[in-house]
């Protein structure tokens, strides 16, 4: 059961923040409160990150859209490789695949719920970044649970 809870508590979590207009969630005014100095903006000066086929820089946006743009985007791969997580904790036994591939629905039927909600762009790019969030995190629990088994078969074997 609490399986399935953190679940649902991070498929809420998903349904309402794709529900919501950009202007509901943005993180402008918060970061403009907290962070007045523009930290690290020389050193994010030098990333120019490709997408949608033009380059997000902070010459091209400004440094505080352009550090939303990185917050933003990294809540997709972590989101998503949550989910992933979550999903996969909830099959029968692990499936990786098979959470990747049920999470990589979900991403879908995300960017259709964001396409019902104004002022929101669905977009593929924002789908293949949810999919790599979901592969990145099964990737890492898939190193986990060899290691794992690993150390099981060789502290049996000392028995």
């Amino acid at each position: 059961m609490k399986k399935l809870i953190v679940f649902v508590i991070l498929f809420i979590v998903l349904f309402v923040s794709s529900g919501q207009t950009y202007e509901e969630q943005t993180l402008i005014p918060a970061l403009e409160k907290y962070l007045p100095s523009e930290p690290f903006k020389e050193t994010l000066s030098h990333l120019q990150i490709p997408y949608w086929g033009t380059y997000v820089s902070v010459e091209e946006r400004g440094y505080y859209q352009f550090v939303e743009f990185l917050l933003r985007k990294g809540a997709h791969v972590g989101m998503f490789g949550l989910i992933a997580l979550a999903v996969l904790n909830l099959l029968p036994k692990p499936r990786v695949w098979l959470a990747f591939v049920i999470t990589t629905a979900i991403a879908l039927m995300d960017e259709y719920h964001q396409s019902l909600t104004g002022g929101r762009t669905p977009t593929t790019h924002d789908v293949l970044l949810d999919a790599f969030g979901a592969l990145l995190f099964l990737g890492a629990w898939t190193l986990w649970y060899r290691r794992k088994k690993k150390v099981e078969k060789h502290e049996y074997a000392k028995q």
